[in-house]
């Protein structure tokens, strides 16, 4: 008899699949979703045009179209290509296995996203975690002396960074990319939460010879058609492009993505929305007692209470689903994370935490 306990990596064997938990009649504000719809003229448009793509042929590898339209809409600097991924997952997953020669290491600062790590234990990666400070900025000082004593192969700096929300120091970070010039590493910075941070590397993606630029249009309110992109010197994206999948990102992805490009308006306009509930959502929140509010330049809020499980529990019997982030690392205890959700959906959130923080 064979079992998977007799060909299953050990470290595979060990882990937890990646928790996502069942949202199915809960107000969702747990993964930093854009919470609104497109409005419904544009949806049966957008089904029309759904309707006319040839779903028994494969994707085209890279389509050219497509990448012109991210490149034009999102400003990505001329001198740069694109590379497309399934989410802005399997461009980390592809980065960390294209760099994964024997004894490499990736490097973040942590608390981070937890993709970073994960991926490099999938590719027989050492990650190196670097923690931020106190008030969840980064310890250049401690980077750069990581990167002395590691010489890590790709440093990850989001920008603002999941789930502190923090924008980090760019003079900081141009000490960073220094460093790692000289150590013969990358840095990709990670802007996922552009849309709501307003401030971006992206225009100075070709400045460096060791910096590239991802994002996704999950944020921006395409979570569900998953697309990443990356931008950068062609140089790092040709090697990058040989360990992609040849047909990774799927015909009906890659329509939506080009027609709602040319409504990128109406997604500007949501985002721009969601910074306003978040400035307000902010206020409301600090107003409770214990609570202590994080400066977030995402669409989530950190957030430290006197008890974290309490407050999940309490919201979660509100039927209110946010991120306990507590135990990820202890500079996040008793922190939970919370998305910024509609008017109506942060109403309800304020009146689950007014149970519980009182």
């Amino acid at each position: 008899m064979t079992t998977p306990q007799d060909i299953i990596r050990r470290d595979v064997l060990a882990m937890t699949s990646y928790p996502v938990p069942d949202a199915t009649g809960f107000v969702k504000l747990d993964a930093m979703e854009n919470p609104f719809g497109l409005p419904a003229a544009l949806a049966a448009k957008l089904g029309e045009h759904l309707a006319a793509v040839a779903l028994n042929r494969y994707p085209a590898p890279r389509p050219e179209a497509l990448i012109a339209k991210l490149k034009a809409a999102m400003r990505v600097p001329d001198g740069c290509e694109v590379l497309l991924g399934n989410g802005s997952d399997e461009i980390i997953s592809l980065i960390t296995m294209a760099c994964a020669t024997p004894g490499a290491k990736v490097l973040a600062p942590v608390p981070g996203f937890v993709m970073y790590a994960i991926s490099a234990k999938f590719a027989h990666v050492d990650f190196v975690g670097v923690p931020l400070t106190a008030d969840f900025m980064l310890d250049t000082e401690a980077m750069l002396a990581a990167i002395a004593e590691h010489r890590p192969s790709v440093i990850w700096l989001a920008y603002p960074n999941n789930p502190t929300g923090t924008l980090f120091d760019d003079t900081a970070i141009e000490r960073i990319i220094a460093a790692a010039r000289a150590a013969h590493g990358l840095v990709v910075i990670d802007e996922a939460y552009q849309p709501f941070a307003q401030k971006s590397w992206m225009p100075r993606a070709g400045e460096f010879d060791n910096v590239v630029v991802m994002r996704t249009m999950s944020k921006l309110g395409l979570a569900g058609i998953r697309l990443g992109y990356l931008a950068g010197r062609a140089s790092w994206l040709n090697e990058f492009d040989k360990v992609r999948p040849p047909y990774n990102v799927n015909v009906l992805t890659q329509a939506t993505a080009s027609f709602l490009l040319d409504h990128i308006d109406v997604l500007d306009a949501q985002a721009a929305q969601l910074r306003a509930e978040r400035a307000d959502l902010a206020a409301a929140v600090a107003k409770l007692p214990g609570a202590e509010v994080f400066e977030s330049a995402g669409n989530f809020l950190l957030v430290r209470v006197p008890d974290a499980d309490a407050v999940f529990d309490t919201l979660l019997g509100a039927r209110v689903l946010i991120k306990n982030v507590g135990k990820m690392h202890p500079l996040l205890a008793n922190c939970v994370r919370l998305t910024v959700g509609t008017p109506d959906e942060n109403a309800q959130l304020l009146a689950a935490l007014k149970l519980v923080l009182k």
